[in-house]
């Protein structure tokens, strides 16, 4: 069982929710940019949330699928159709045998994730399917996929074929995601203070918490490169390169800032400004070129409580979705 890639899209790679232990060697953990999108489209095909997903960016590839399977695509919506019918998001949908998939139309995010049932057969590399373009490595052949490639798919349990109507090519199965909690307010993105932060002068630190900053059209998987009124520093030191994460805010020596995403660099020397929660990284991630982005200030309580509450609410779909695809499987 196996898709075939009939056309490329901009970066449509194999990932799954990263490579970790290995920053001391300089190895980043990568994986998917929204882990919260790329669980869920698990879950719904009865996976675990660590299988591997395809993560794609708009304009995105088209699929041929060569058996029949299920399959779910969640995060950001690229206007989904099957043979030219439109299939929902967050929902598992049955497909047929030789059904097409493609993304025609840009709605909203910035990039979605297609999981099917069982996983992809990809190799692991120390210990992830995710791609790490820059060394080519991990996922399919250590690059984004291309025209041609056949990615192959864990043999299924579940005999879809059974759950298709006649004349039609795909079947929404009767659950979805409500994904009100994780994605509400898209441009309000809580944050806690970096140890860098009291060196901001106290009209930057202001700036930082009233102004709006607008995602720059360079912005990439390794970061987001932000645009607004100059922030300054009261003193003027170099740092030593520290240890940087996910979601880290830095301060550039232009005045502006920078927020490291999933590809960022193990270590940097420019000052922490502050990191964005983990919770809000999902909403982060979907964020797109010319969006504007909101600061506010939390406090690592706060966080704890929000990211809880989200592991509290993914751990409760997993659940039901599994206890759903054993009521198929009987």
């Amino acid at each position: 069982m196996s898709l075939t890639i009939i056309k490329p899209g901009l970066l449509d790679t194999i990932q799954d929710l990263g490579r970790t232990g290995y920053s001391r060697l300089g190895i980043n953990a990568g994986g998917v940019m929204d882990r919260y999108a790329a669980q869920v489209a698990n879950m719904l095909v009865g996976n675990d949330t660590g299988e591997a997903v395809i993560e794609i960016h708009f304009p995105g590839a088209q699929f041929l699928f060569e058996q029949n399977t299920l399959i779910s695509i969640t995060g950001g919506d690229f206007n989904a159709l099957l043979n030219d019918e439109p299939i929902p998001l967050w929902h598992p949908v049955v497909v047929r045998k030789n059904a097409v998939l493609h993304f025609p139309g840009l709605q909203s995010g910035s990039r979605c994730y297609l999981a099917v049932h069982g996983g992809f057969c990809v190799n692991k590399w120390l210990n992830s399917y995710s791609t790490h373009l820059k060394a080519g490595a991990g996922g399919f052949h250590g690059r984004k996929l291309e025209k041609g490639d056949e990615i192959s798919f864990r043999e299924s349990r579940i005999y879809f074929a059974g759950l298709l109507k006649p004349g039609r090519e795909y079947e929404v199965l009767k659950w979805q995601v409500d994904t009100g909690n994780t994605y509400r307010h898209p441009n309000e993105i809580y944050m806690i203070k970096g140890n860098e932060w009291d060196q901001l002068t106290e009209s930057s630190q202001q700036h930082m918490v009233e102004d709006n900053f607008t995602i720059h059209p360079f912005s990439d998987r390794m970061g987001y490169q932000l645009k607004g009124v100059d922030l300054k520093r009261s003193i003027d030191t170099e740092l030593v390169s520290s240890g940087v994460s996910f979601g880290t805010i830095q301060l550039l020596p232009n005045g502006q800032l920078i927020v490291l995403m999933a590809d960022h660099q193990t270590t940097g020397g420019y000052p922490r400004i502050g990191h964005v929660i983990s919770a809000h990284l999902p909403k982060l991630a979907q964020l797109r070129p010319s969006d504007c982005i909101h600061f506010k200030i939390t406090d690592i309580g706060t966080a704890e409580d929000l990211l809880l509450a989200q592991q509290q609410e993914l751990n409760i779909l997993q659940r039901a979705c599994t206890e759903r695809l054993n009521r198929m499987v009987c």
